[in-house]
């Protein structure tokens, strides 16, 4: 017994090929792909009238906690410092472990609905790191969504909260399994002491991963590195070789051309998160510089990953270096590939079905070769109707299965409030 998509164009995005071809899914995987494969009584056949059948999409870079600040009473700021220090921080400290659920069950259920089947999750919450992956995890879990989680390690709450950072990432990624996946989270470079660094290369050996962290998100991070560790950020990682493939690196904003060449020839995954360096206002990130392993990353914003690709080319446009968007959606599945050591994001034989069922009519001819422009300019997350994970349907007739949205948005209402008053009263 399987599932058998007939019917629909089968796009792939690097080599990009748009294809009117059946996929035969038995249990977590793609078995077959043909015009008009046969099927057996016992198949889940689903005729697809020329629809779209997407991969599902990858946010490299993803901060599901945030989603419960979205509206909060506003901070003011004049500066990155301000926006963390009396922003950001306050609002991780005052986050519980069942405000941190009900954030991984919110933003998985907004990723889901966006067609993005992977989140790589940077979390931080101080005061509740203990067990704080699992209950992401879990919440994750009862969407049905992917998840590559690691806890944000670093020495802003002092050494205690350090090394239960460590201990929460090192647990996580020794025991995740299915369709979660652990790694080693670092905090921005100039929040990490000489310990948290040692504390990271430890861990790393421990749990055979790569390294998630932030660099150069605004010229800050340099600049207090090194007044206060003697050496920029990229220097203290390379000295202590905690750069490397398997590592991916966010924003990567405000490196020099010879940092930046040291990061890229490590060949650690360069994450660009055109939206949130907006909202932030840190600036535009050189993503066309950032080498062939490059992808894209939501952040803090919404894990709508249609929407980071298209302000991704359009602000890469703009500041004449066009980027490859294709490729860098591509990447993210390469990169998801590596971490769970089966493909992921191939429309093949043999990948992992997790897909995107897209009722997108386009009014132009829609070929591999033009692909590209109708990303940009006419694929989005409104057109997602089936999202499939895992070989498991998870949202159908834009309908998710598994959690009732107005339940969830109540709930996250209601931790929000909380998260926002213990933030008061800190204050």
């Amino acid at each position: 017994m399987g599932t058998v998509l007939k019917g629909g164009y089968v796009v792939e995005l690097e080599p990009a090929v748009v294809e009117r071809v059946d996929l035969r899914i038995e249990g977590e995987r793609i078995v077959a792909r043909g015009p008009d494969l046969e099927t057996t009584p016992d198949d889940e056949v689903v005729a697809l009238s020329g629809k779209l059948v997407f991969p599902g999409l990858v946010s490299a870079h993803h901060r599901l906690h945030a989603i419960l600040a979205r509206g909060m009473p506003s901070v003011v700021r004049e500066t990155y410092q301000d926006t963390l220090e009396k922003g950001l921080w306050p609002y991780e400290d005052a986050l519980d472990l069942d405000a941190v659920q009900v954030a991984g069950c919110a933003g998985g259920l907004e990723a889901l609905q966006c067609g993005t089947t992977t989140v790589c999750n940077l979390h931080s919450s101080p005061k509740a790191v203990s067990g704080s992956l699992v209950r992401l995890a879990r919440g994750l879990h009862e969407v049905g969504v992917r998840g590559v989680l690691a806890y944000a390690v670093s020495d802003r709450s002092g050494a205690v909260v350090r090394e239960e950072g460590l201990e929460e990432t090192v647990g996580f990624a020794q025991k995740a399994q299915g369709r979660f996946r652990g790694q080693v989270g670092a905090g921005p470079g100039f929040t990490l002491g000489p310990d948290a660094l040692q504390g990271l290369v430890e861990a790393l050996k421990a749990t055979h991963s790569g390294m998630h962290l932030p660099l150069a998100e605004d010229p800050l991070d340099e600049r207090l590195s090194t007044e206060r560790h003697g050496a920029s950020p990229v220097s203290r990682l390379l000295e202590l070789g905690l750069l490397s493939p398997k590592c991916q690196l966010a924003h990567v904003g405000h490196l020099d051309w010879a940092e930046l060449a040291q990061v890229i020839a490590t060949g650690a995954w360069m994450v660009h998160t055109p939206r949130a360096n907006q909202g932030l206002e840190v600036g535009y990130a050189p993503a066309l510089k950032f080498g062939a392993r490059a992808t894209l990353g939501a952040d803090g914003v919404s894990a709508d990953l249609f929407a980071e690709a298209q302000a991704a080319y359009l602000r890469s446009r703009e500041a004449g270096q066009p980027i490859d968007v294709l490729r860098y959606l591509a990447n993210g599945h390469r990169m998801v590939s590596q971490h769970f050591g089966m493909p992921v994001g191939p429309m093949r034989e043999g990948a992992l079905a997790d897909l995107l069922v897209l009722d997108y009519l386009p009014a132009t001819p829609l070929t591999g070769e033009n692909l590209a422009w109708h990303v940009v300019f006419g694929l989005g997350s409104r057109h997602v109707e089936a999202v499939m994970v895992e070989g498991v349907w998870r949202m159908w007739a834009r309908r998710p299965l598994s959690v009732n949205p107005s339940v969830v948005s109540e709930q996250a209402r209601e931790a929000a409030s909380a998260v926002w008053a213990r933030m008061g009263e800190a204050r």
